[in-house]
């Protein structure tokens, strides 16, 4: 027995009890007064508590293309260790908070339905997910308290709770409501607040509190003071799990729809104890709206809503009302938010009646993303060696995956010149020569739907897991099998409507392709000319026939002791790997020592490395030389003498230290650039 006891008290003490009594305070309704005199945020309404909650996470700021942008640390994620992190989407979430922000200040926005429209896959569930649990955390902390109450009954009044001791308010109002609206403003004036305006305490309380408070006024002849001594206020914290503060509508078949589901029903058993279904006491007050209130309810799909429901909604929205059946309008506190892709939202736009939920709707388009760095981060988060166990994911293969996606959702840029590849670098900020960042903002304003047609990230993560499940590599997975997985499902896939876009989709992965086989030819030609000292001497000797050029002097050579005319031939070879014409030879060469000269004036020293395209031009050099001496082609007709094979190991083992590779990928990687090779010597022959 002891040692279960013993066993109990170590598995207790993984609870904070402090914590647990913090959390569900209780007290009588003056000292919830002094609460409210000593913090006033106690009272604030939904879109207030929303809004706080969302920056209490804080903000950081960024300019994209001469934009001030914000970014809100919550939607990170880091409630649950990103696990619902939102990506890439910084301007629809700006324009989401902003409405929190005005609703908040009451400047209209709280009367309306926030409606997130755009595709499948664009996050609009996730968003509304993470909003729900940030409030539910919120709560639990001290910025975030919330209270409610309790009617608490002597056994001589238990008739009115229906024989209970304790009966919880049955919409978790705010206790300030227990003041009547009529001298509620000079009541709270007496509390010593300052600015009462800033307690937006509105409506009165629900029909089965109201008619508890009005029999207990009635009992004490309307000494309202001891009607309180009945009230035991307590904290509440948000669950969407147990229905409080958080509430969640799904539509179902439309002829199983009831609209009670949303503002509760008669409970019939109880109909015997009261006497008539009128009575207040006999009602249910679970509907989603009632759980909902104080805090926030989400409609999945809400355009898909029965029209019976729409009349509770635009009450809710306009008149921040509900009418349960058999009772007065009863007023409600709480966020709405729904979404709804773009089918639906179409149908609305097609239907006269649905006019009255138009305009009590404010549409925040959640578009898919168009910024490549920002889409890869969606499937690193789930798809990553550290968290996939038993393959190894090669080097760029969720970046491909990643760029088809965003390509998919890119309308063809107007101007001729610009491919839509070139587009896709430029939104994610790479330069191009001839492009302004005001000319980055001119190619979003013309386009009319970006963002809201494409591939869905899903279909991504699906083929992305396909491949990982698949028989066809041993212990690791490359761009070409992805690839092939994106093009394989094309055929069955549900939400492509017609063969034009099919087609489409797969001219844009040849366009991945292309792009994956320069960047790795570029790895490998890099892999290949990664020796340091030999770039070094061959960046020395290009400079010093540069000097030599410029000054029109001669350079001299270190076997023969002689002077000699500089290497004009050298310096072409070099400078030809990056496109230099040779009537810009001389600018270029200038451009070179004007460039050292102001590092010396600095007191820096010069390297290859310190100038991006000297350096860019010295490896494709080097590579070029060392090619033919590693013998690169030979690798595809596996018949390779030993010193080439040592060679190609050396370079294979940079492959694997430097950029990320395995012994399985490194191979075909390299297998895959030397087939490229041996096609461009064949043609050449």
């Amino acid at each position: 027995m002891s040692a279960k006891e013993s066993l109990l008290h170590k598995i207790g003490r993984h609870h904070d009890i402090d914590e647990y009594r913090e959390l569900h305070w209780e007290g009588s309704f003056e000292e919830y007064l002094d609460l409210v005199r000593e913090d006033v945020r106690v009272t604030r309404n939904a879109y207030q508590r929303i809004y706080d909650m969302v920056m209490s996470y804080g903000t950081e700021e960024y300019i994209d293309n001469k934009k001030k942008i914000v970014r809100y640390n919550f939607f990170k994620d880091e409630i649950t260790g990103g696990a619902d992190a939102i990506y890439g989407l910084d301007i629809p979430l700006m324009r989401l908070v902003n409405v929190f922000k005005a609703a908040a200040n009451e400047y209209g926005t709280e009367k309306r339905i926030i409606l997130l429209h755009g595709p499948v896959g664009s996050s609009k569930s996730t968003i509304a997910r993470l909003l729900k649990k940030g409030m539910e955390e919120y709560t639990r902390t001290d910025d975030g308290r919330i209270y409610t109450f309790s009617w608490v009954m002597p056994k001589e009044l238990q008739h009115l709770t229906g024989g209970q001791e304790v009966l919880h308010d049955p919409m978790n109002e705010e206790p300030l409501k227990l003041i009547p609206q009529d001298w509620r403003a000079g009541a709270l004036e007496e509390l010593g607040i300052e600015n009462v305006s800033s307690i937006r305490v509105r409506g009165d309380l629900n029909p089965a509190s109201r008619f508890i408070f009005k029999e207990l006024m009635r009992h004490y002849g309307g000494d309202w003071s001891r009607a309180m001594e009945h009230v035991r206020v307590r904290r509440m914290l948000f669950s969407e799990k147990d229905r409080v503060g958080i509430g969640t509508f799904q539509p179902k078949d439309e002829k199983n729809q009831d609209s009670t589901e949303l503002t509760g029903d008669i409970n019939y058993r109880k109909i015997a104890i009261y006497g008539s279904d009128s009575d207040p006491r006999a009602f249910n007050f679970d509907g989603e709206f009632c759980v909902a209130n104080r805090g926030i309810i989400e409609f999945v799909e809400i355009l898909k809503l029965d029209v019976a429901f729409l009349y509770d909604l635009l009450g809710a929205t306009q008149e921040r009302k509900i009418k349960p059946k058999k009772f007065a309008q009863t007023d409600i506190d709480e966020v709405i938010i729904g979404h709804t892709n773009e089918p639906e939202y179409r149908k609305l736009l097609g239907n006269e009646y649905m006019e009255a939920l138009r305009d009590r709707t404010v549409k925040i388009d959640i578009p898919y993303i168009t910024k490549y760095q920002e889409e890869i981060r969606i499937y690193k988060k789930d798809f990553n060696n550290e968290r996939v166990k038993g393959k190894h994911i090669a080097p760029h293969t969720i970046e491909m995956a990643a760029m088809w996606a965003v390509l998919t959702r890119l309308e063809d840029p107007k101007k001729h010149d610009l491919t839509l590849l070139q587009k896709l670098k430029l939104y994610d900020g790479k330069s191009l020569t001839g492009y302004t960042q005001d000319n980055v903002k001119e190619l979003r304003k013309e386009t009319l739907r970006e963002g809201l047609t494409g591939v869905s990230p899903r279909y991504i993560q699906d083929k992305l897991s396909n491949a990982l499940v698949s028989d066809k590599t041993e212990s690791s997975i490359n761009p070409f099998l992805v690839l092939n997985e994106l093009e394989g499902g094309l055929k069955n896939h549900s939400l492509i409507s017609n063969e034009e876009e099919r087609g489409r989709y797969r001219e844009l992965l040849a366009v991945v392709k292309q792009e994956y086989e320069d960047i790795v030819k570029n790895e490998v030609q890099r892999a290949i000319s990664a020796d340091e000292d030999a770039i070094s001497k061959l960046c020395a000797n290009y400079i010093d026939n540069v000097k030599a050029y410029t000054q029109k002097e001669k350079v001299r050579n270190k076997y023969t002791g002689q002077y000699e005319e500089p290497d004009e031939r050298l310096m072409r070879s070099i400078e030809e790997k990056i496109d230099i014409p040779d009537s810009r030879k001389d600018d270029f060469r200038r451009e070179i020592m004007n460039y050292i000269g102001a590092l010396a004036i600095d007191g820096k020293q010069f390297t290859y490395q310190t100038n991006e395209r000297l350096r860019k031009a010295l490896e494709l050099k080097l590579f070029e030389d060392q090619k033919d001496s590693i013998k690169l082609a030979s690798v595809v007709s596996n018949v390779v003498d030993r010193d080439t094979q040592e060679k190609i190991d050396i370079v294979k083992q940079r492959l694997i230290r430097d950029y990320g590779y395995n012994e399985e990928s490194a191979t075909d990687v390299l297998n895959f650039v030397a087939s490229i090779f041996a096609r461009g010597d064949s043609k050449q022959q």
